[in-house]
């Protein structure tokens, strides 16, 4: 996911590129920065072209699908499915400063109001 937020930050890049921006947060292997462009390429939420002898990425999707997909597929793997069972283990098991819970309050009584 690191690799997918710098590359829609830096909305195209190369290989280098992505991994030069990486290195300045966390030191990561240029080849591991290979490695995920690619399989973002391959499902789907980046394409590329070639200039010259170097490929360039760009994103294809928007960062709220691939957080969605994401989302889905570890309350599928962690919680069976059950997203309230997620939602509970946040709220329980994380420590919400009280501007958090007021958001909470108002995204619930939104969704209140236009069920």
């Amino acid at each position: 996911m690191e690799v997918a937020r710098l590359l829609w930050d830096l909305k195209e890049a190369s290989v280098r590129e992505v991994h030069e921006a990486c290195s300045s947060a966390r030191s990561m292997e240029f080849t591991v920065v290979q490695t995920y462009l690619r399989r973002l390429e391959s499902k789907g939420y980046v394409t590329s072209r070639l200039e010259g002898r170097t490929k360039r990425y760009r994103p294809k999707v928007k960062p709220r699908t691939v957080i969605r997909e994401t989302v889905d597929d570890l309350v599928d793997r962690l919680f069976g499915g059950d997203k309230l069972t997620l939602m509970r283990h946040l709220i329980e098991d994380q420590s919400l400063s009280e501007s958090d819970v007021e958001q909470l309050r108002g995204m619930l009584d939104r969704m209140e109001e236009n069920s």
